[in-house]
């Protein structure tokens, strides 16, 4: 019996010790849960497992939530626990900065080339145009060259006529050669002179009436008057316009031919009023055409007209080009490219810059998510980059992504903007803890005290976007427009645009970009370049900053065909937190 009693309470010990060893685990494990989720409370208490989280929440506590609010007035400088910031400053918190998409890139001194793209239109070279007049009336007997387009050698023989004031003119010189032969022998100067005269003033009737020395040459040689005169090509080039028919009675000043010489063209461009200062003389351009692809025609700028196009605003330009074979027809549309002198300079990202109107300015990354505008002064303007003349140096961090929001939070542009997002998404319920942000991600903000508000925030409500796929139809094109995802996120995304032909063949030699941008005030415009990867298919990667609602445009260039430009819109699902 003694034995029994002595297991009985055996087992009795054991249960209770191991009683005491899972309240003791689960009492560690309930802690560790709660230190978990300490960042996400939004109260006073809570349990605290050790004198480093309780100083942690202490601080955090310090933080004057109502300067958060979406109605104050008050920006996060006024932050308790905040570093200080100088006027204009924001400080930005780290939850907050992955949120909207801030990033930053260095002020550099890089290459800066300048490229003036415009359009422009091939015509002749008017110094070597050239009409062919008549300034005697007559008919027209026999054409030579007889249709528009022919080329002609100068002196080659184009048409003959008959005029009556021309035979009465090459018989009154031929009777004034005789005379003046029968005076030779005369004593009398004055007689020999007189007639010498009327040789010389019947000459030169004959010469102003385009007679060549030749054809004079052969008139005083035969000695008898030729009832048709022969015209022949002043200047070798192309007929562009003849009116020479037989038969055709044609009084002085009559325009019978216009030939020109195009073995070299001119190509007339219309440039921006704000780009007159980067076009000099004898400046290197080129020139590409829809009939000849892949082919560059070289040219110069010879000539700025001193004029400006008051509707346009535009200024006209000049370009000489060579013409070897003739390729380049007058009337042909080209598109012109103009090279600006390199420069090495400072630069930064053209996104770096918001146009206030009265001022240009950028925003200074001085670390640890404070931000500091700063007014600069631009200079010139490359495709990506812009030229930074004064206000910054080289080294400086600059925001380059998210800066109007930045903006508008510094009460530059929007004094209330910044504040408003903020509020909705609760930052005073946050408790924005750098040191638990990475234990946010997959949790059910719905159900969480304080963070309800958060799910009806653009950008935070993962399942408001939709798969996108959209086909238009424009100008007798097929545009496919798709994303990878099918479901659009923040963050990088795949843009897709499947281009068709009105017989259903893929186009593959179109130039394709996108511009894409939020429909915010303020929001600048990013753009990505597609490429070609097969059969039609153009795709590009873009940079969604944060969830919500953005516009793509698609902009479609096919050679000889106008532009096409469409705008797609749809929504875009928040990349958690």
């Amino acid at each position: 019996m003694n034995h029994d009693m002595h297991r009985k309470g055996l087992v009795a010990s054991v249960a209770a010790v191991s009683l005491l060893v899972g309240i003791i685990a689960g009492f560690f494990a309930a802690h560790r849960m709660m230190g978990d989720m300490f960042g996400m409370t939004t109260g006073k208490g809570g349990i605290s497992g050790s004198l480093e989280r309780a100083g942690e929440m202490r601080d955090m506590e310090q933080m004057d939530m109502k300067a958060m609010a979406p109605a104050g007035a008050k920006s996060m400088e006024g932050m308790e626990g905040m570093p200080a910031a100088p006027s204009g400053a924001v400080v930005v918190p780290a939850v907050m900065r992955q949120l909207i998409g801030v990033r930053s890139a260095q002020a550099a001194r890089a290459t800066l080339e300048q490229e003036i793209r415009t359009v422009g239109t091939v015509g002749y070279d008017e110094r070597g145009f050239t009409q062919v007049t008549l300034k005697i009336s007559g008919w027209v007997r026999e054409v030579f060259v007889n249709s528009i387009g022919r080329p002609v050698r100068k002196g080659e023989p184009l048409f003959t006529l008959y005029s009556p004031d021309l035979l009465i003119t090459q018989d009154e010189y031929l009777l004034a050669l005789k005379t003046q032969a029968q005076l030779t022998a005369s004593p009398l100067a004055e007689a020999k002179a007189n007639a010498g005269a009327l040789v010389a003033s019947a000459r030169e009737r004959l010469r102003l009436w385009d007679l060549t020395e030749e054809q004079i040459i052969a008139l005083e040689r035969r000695g008898k008057a030729e009832p048709s005169l022969t015209v022949y090509a002043p200047a070798s080039g192309i007929v562009l316009k003849r009116e020479a028919v037989p038969g055709k009675y044609v009084e002085p000043g009559t325009a019978l031919y216009e030939v020109a010489d195009l073995s070299r063209v001119w190509i007339s461009a219309d440039i921006y009023e704000s780009e007159v200062k980067a076009v000099t003389l004898n400046q290197q351009a080129s020139v590409t055409l829809a009939a000849y692809p892949g082919e560059t025609f070289p040219g110069t700028v010879a000539y700025i007209y001193p004029t400006l196009n008051a509707e346009a605003r535009t200024v006209r330009v000049r370009l000489e080009l060579p013409n070897p074979g003739l390729k380049l027809k007058p009337g042909m549309f080209g598109n012109v490219r103009l090279q600006t002198e390199v420069v090495k300079t400072l630069v930064v990202p053209k996104e770096a810059v918001l146009e206030t109107g009265l001022r240009q300015l950028v925003f200074m990354d001085r670390g640890q998510g404070r931000y500091e505008p700063a007014s600069v002064k631009l200079g010139r303007r490359s495709q990506d980059d812009v030229e930074v003349l004064e206000g910054l140096k080289e080294g400086d961090q600059i925001v380059t992504s998210a800066n109007f929001l930045l903006d508008a939070e510094s009460k530059l542009a929007s004094a209330s903007s910044m504040q408003a997002m903020m509020g909705r998404i609760g930052m005073a319920d946050w408790q924005m803890r750098g040191a638990y942000e990475g234990k946010m991600e997959g949790m059910d903000m719905g159900s969480m005290k304080g963070m309800e508000g958060m799910s009806g925030m653009p950008g935070m409500a993962s399942g408001s976007a939709k798969a996108i796929t959209e086909t238009r139809k424009v100008a007798g094109y097929v545009l496919t427009f798709t994303t990878i995802p099918e479901t659009p996120k923040a963050g990088d995304v795949l843009l897709r645009l499947n281009v068709i032909d009105q017989a259903g063949k893929p186009v593959t030699n179109a130039q394709v970009f996108f511009v894409y941008t939020m429909p915010m005030p303020g929001m600048t415009d990013s753009k990505a370049t597609a490429r070609h990867t097969k059969e039609g298919l153009y795709e590009g990667t873009v940079l969604f900053g944060m969830g919500g609602t953005w516009v793509v445009t698609v902009n479609v260039t096919i050679p000889g065909r106008p532009s096409i430009v469409e705008k797609f819109q749809f929504s875009v699902a928040g990349g958690g937190m």
